[in-house]
């Protein structure tokens, strides 16, 4: 007597598909969380630059006595590529703000920093948390 064996190789359809759904799940989770790790880090180069233009005026007031003139540029050689830096309406003789806009993805974050180091941020994406709504942090 012959007997013959027959084996099957591979997955069935419903093993992908429980697969693909895994997979979806997961990505559905972490998508958002890599999103706002991008955004948080691209936040660093508003602070960071807007802290090296505030010693850069301080430095200037203790020479001059004055903001007037002060460097209210990011310095040069910054890569500024998610935002603007200025000095907002211009130093006076006692004060300035220092300021950060947001361009492309980061569109909806602004920074400031003045003369008493109060350090301000906004966002405006809509949500519901500092990062997805319109409110001061």
């Amino acid at each position: 007597m012959n007997t013959l064996k027959v084996t099957q190789k591979g997955f069935t359809f419903i093993e992908i598909m429980i697969v693909v759904a895994i997979i979806g799940i997961i990505a559905s989770v972490a998508l958002p969380s890599y999103i706002d790790y991008v955004r948080r880090a691209r936040a660093t180069e508003a602070t960071s630059v807007l802290a090296d233009m505030r010693i850069r005026m301080e430095q200037y007031f203790q020479d001059n006595r004055s903001y007037v003139g002060g460097p209210c540029a990011a310095p040069a050689g910054t890569t500024t590529t998610f935002f603007a830096f200025s000095c907002s309406a211009g130093p006076t003789a006692t004060t300035y703000t220092l300021s950060a806009a947001g361009s492309g993805d980061m569109a909806a974050f602004s920074y400031t920093v003045d003369q008493t180091n109060a350090k301000t941020s906004t966002t405006n994406t809509g949500g519901g948390s500092c990062w997805t709504t319109e409110a001061s942090c």
